[in-house]
């Protein structure tokens, strides 16, 4: 791209004129892009880009149409970046690096590009009105890659964006619907209603490619959600659009209103969320019409239901328990295979040989503990991650599941765990359908609390729960069998179920 741009000095040289700006070069430089290299694509458009923003003298109605005719162009690269990224097995650290890089930097560059236009002087009424629509909309999917890398996310955006819809507002076209370059339509309040609502949707505690799926419902979904000048009884989000701050839960009203503050209410889109959670669990098939982004299956599609549904409801999830700041340390061991080691106590309470690393917790509370990590010691950190966990001077073990994930800063994460057993122990399982007993056995763990009357949960290996076939373990002589009851929970490479215990002589 460098090389490119260097050419293009010779252009600048002879008529002062940015190539983009003259409609021919454009349109043969867009026809130049590689259709069959979404990354390069992508690399040349930022590097375009680039060059727009620091052009002089380009007539503002000639610099927009560039900006849309590039936001064009990205539209396919962008979508199959995203697949890839969200969608391949064991990307390589650089490749997903350079994946995500290039995204972000492309939609962050839209975003200044449009900007740009909304500030020059004399500018039509629908081109201010594109022009902020594209500027909200690339500023929505910045931060959405910013969610897909757990953050942080500049809260200055929210002015920028709070900025434009104020503008729009003040001429009149908040509400007009515009040409898209996707070749839909969009407008400046539906740009900042979706972003609003994917922020109320409290992602961070969901896997990128859940992420992805909730901004895909949200979309198709958005009508059913509402932005007011005045709070009303089922607002539960509220935003000041003149201020550096994302959209917060409305605990209580602002200490003083302004005309700049904005209420948010998403109450039809809930009732949608619930309507077509139901029908998939009674086993309907997903709406044709719904688009999601990639293949996925209803198993996949439910869990991000569920949160969409609850978050969205008129009365989010509050927190059940008390959270109490704390300062110590606590060893950690993620993955099935160390916490089987751990809670299976044939090796002592360190169990030598496996990577233990030590993390701050700083909160705890009935559920679970909040903790500050390097990023550096824990790039295998994910939300969902099975983690075992040892305060730091005892003996016993805990099992916890990442559930809420939060880049603090470049070398900082604050990370939330859910506790989901407080005393665990280590059982190898055989398949009550198997012809003869798997060597070894099915590694697993049986989590002695926090289980409803009657039933026992158990941890173990992905795909390993059938509603068909028990399994079944021996404990001090007995055979015990465990009947399926459900699976309450899938992750990248483990399950959790619930079962009936049943002993045998």
């Amino acid at each position: 791209m460098l090389n490119k741009l260097a050419g293009v000095g010779g252009l600048f040289a002879q008529r002062d004129v940015h190539p983009l700006a003259d409609a021919r070069e454009l349109a043969q430089i867009i026809a130049a892009l590689p259709r069959n290299q979404p990354l390069k694509a992508l690399d040349e458009i930022t590097g375009w880009l680039e060059s727009l923003l620091a052009a002089v003298d380009v007539p503002a109605e000639r610099f927009f149409d560039a900006v849309q005719e590039l936001e064009k162009a990205a539209a396919a690269p962008l979508r199959r970046v995203a697949v890839d990224y969200l969608h391949t097995s064991r990307l390589a650290r650089n490749e997903e690096k350079r994946m995500w890089s290039l995204s972000h930097n492309c939609w962050r560059l839209l975003g200044e590009a449009y900007e740009k236009v909304t500030q020059q002087n004399g500018v039509k009424t629908v081109v201010l009105a594109a022009a902020c629509a594209g500027m909200i909309a690339a500023v929505r999917c910045q931060i959405r890659w910013d969610q897909y890398h757990y953050g942080p996310t500049d809260p200055r955006l929210w002015a920028r964006m709070g900025r434009c819809l104020l503008l729009a507002e003040q001429a009149d076209c908040a509400e007009r619907a515009v040409h898209a370059p996707d070749g839909g339509f969009r407008s400046v309040a539906g740009e900042y209603l979706h972003a609003m609502a994917f922020q109320a949707a409290s992602v961070d505690s969901l896997l990128p490619s859940e992420i992805d799926l909730a901004d895909h419902l949200i979309a198709h979904f958005i009508n059913g959600c509402v932005m007011t000048r005045e709070a009303e009884h089922d607002s539960v989000y509220w935003v000041d659009l003149a201020q550096p701050q994302a959209p917060l839960r409305l605990a209580r009203m602002p200490a003083e209103a302004n005309p700049s503050q904005r209420f948010f209410k998403p109450i039809q889109a809930a009732e949608s969320f619930r309507e077509l959670l139901q029908g998939l669990e009674l086993g309907q098939a997903f709406p044709a019409e719904i688009p999601l982004g990639a293949a996925l299956t209803t198993r996949q599609i439910l869990p991000v239901l569920h949160h969409l549904a609850a978050y969205l409801a008129p009365v989010p999830p509050q927190r059940q328990d008390a959270r109490h700041q704390v300062k110590h340390r606590m060893a950690v061991l993620h993955g099935l295979v160390n916490a089987y080691v751990a809670f299976s106590g044939e090796f002592g309470g360190k169990p030598a040989g496996l990577q233990i690393e030590s993390w701050v917790v700083e909160n705890v509370s009935r559920g679970g503990i909040g903790a500050r990590v390097s990023t550096v010691a824990s790039e295998w950190l994910k939300v969902g991650v099975l983690l075992a966990l040892q305060p730091e001077g005892g003996d016993n073990w805990l099992l916890g599941c990442v559930r809420r994930y939060l880049r603090y800063t470049d070398n900082e994460l604050r990370i939330g765990v859910e506790t989901l057993a407080r005393s665990a122990r280590s059982v190898e399982l055989q398949l009550a359908s198997a012809e003869r007993p798997v060597p070894g056995g099915i590694p697993g763990l049986l989590l002695m609390d926090g289980n409803a009357a009657g039933e026992c949960r158990l941890v173990l290996p992905l795909h390993t729960f059938d509603p068909a076939d028990p399994l079944s373990c021996q404990e001090e002589g007995l055979t015990v069998r465990f009947e399926p009851l459900a699976l309450v929970e899938q992750f990248a490479d483990y399950e959790i179920a619930r079962f009936r215990r049943v002993n045998q002589a």
